[in-house]
């Protein structure tokens, strides 16, 4: 990793921290999931700048409602949300274009907000806009892929306040059941032995509505996920032709998860990261999944990592929960609902 402190703007306010993985770091990770069966690469190599667009522009699609449940919810229970989270720095994993933080910086107004994301570019210009709409508010980007940050970088708004987590977007559900373990894990080394967790799980429903929501009627979730392939040839001196692919999207019981896949189209080779990889007639390159969670699934699942669910609220159709987790020796539960 390299780190590189960037003051884009005179007003101490505002800040950025590139901790972006290195070309060869990249190389070594697709390597490595590559290797898997099946074939499947780290979900955050789909947000470079076009894929944060894309990103945005699926949540929009009318088949895919979690952003609009969640944007809604969030605003509808912003003051209970702040309440319950109490004092501190605001840090957002996955922060994305950090729109849905707002009623959250209205309601609980941070010391700081710190913004991780792993699209340099697109984090930027989101702080640059939040801001801009909350100007008592200091913001901090850091670029960086925090699943494998070791710690926060040392930065004046980041010392001496308990640290508040914010983790919408059900993106916990894009790591299998240990890796969103390991990742819970890593929140708390992140956010201290005081830390909290504000962390959103969309819930399983129908496999049909699922299907739909993550294979839109508009090809946007194909476009997101197809350019995937253009990054890799770009960055990766990948010979991928993307007409020698399908993009689809399928419900998997079993594991109560949607599988995002590019599938073969017929036997082929592929030059990547300078190696050769075959890919036989309907293989499939999973881009990403999509794990669903019961609210008491997500809980055990928590419970395993060491937090413990204090508060739980949910949008009127139960479709999706906002939990606020604490450490596990902290205090007593309770759950609040909706």
């Amino acid at each position: 990793m390299r780190a590189h402190l960037e003051q884009r703007q005179p007003d101490c306010s505002r800040r950025f921290i590139d901790l972006h993985p290195q070309q060869a770091d990249m190389a070594r990770l697709v390597r490595q999931g590559m290797a898997r069966k099946p074939r499947q690469l780290p979900a955050w190599l789909l947000y470079d700048a076009e894929g944060s667009r894309l990103f945005e522009a699926i949540g929009a699609q009318p088949e895919y409602s979690l952003t609009r449940t969640e944007t809604a919810l969030l605003e509808d229970m912003a003051p209970q949300l702040a309440a319950a989270l109490g004092a501190g720095v605001l840090v957002e994993f996955g922060a994305g274009n950090a729109r849905k933080v707002g009623p959250l910086l209205n309601a609980l107004r941070p010391a700081a907000y710190v913004a991780l994301d792993i699209s340099a570019d697109h984090l930027a210009d989101a702080c640059d806009a939040l801001q801009r709409r909350h100007p008592p508010v200091p913001v901090l980007g850091i670029c960086c892929d925090y699943s494998q940050l070791e710690q926060l970088p040392a930065h004046p708004l980041l010392e001496g306040q308990p640290l508040l987590g914010f983790y919408p977007g059900s993106s916990l559900g894009n790591f299998d059941p240990e890796e969103a373990r390991a990742l819970l894990r890593q929140f708390a080394r992140l956010l201290g032995p005081s830390g909290r967790l504000l962390i959103g799980i969309d819930q399983p429903k129908a496999p049909q509505r699922l299907e739909a929501a993550y294979d839109d009627a508009a090809g946007v979730s194909a476009a997101f996920a197809f350019n995937l392939l253009a990054r890799l040839n770009r960055d990766l001196q990948g010979s991928f032709d993307p007409t020698q692919f399908r993009y689809q999207a399928r419900w998997q019981p079993q594991h109560s998860r949607i599988a995002m896949a590019l599938v073969s189209r017929r036997e082929q080779m592929v030059q990547l990261a300078g190696s050769s990889w075959p890919f036989a007639a309907g293989e499939p390159l999973i881009t990403e999944y999509s794990h669903k969670y019961t609210p008491e699934a997500f809980a055990a699942l928590a419970a395993d990592a060491g937090w413990r669910g204090t508060r739980r609220w949910s949008d009127p159709a139960n479709d999706l929960s906002l939990h606020l987790l604490v450490q596990a020796d902290s205090e007593p539960a309770t759950t609040v609902g909706r």
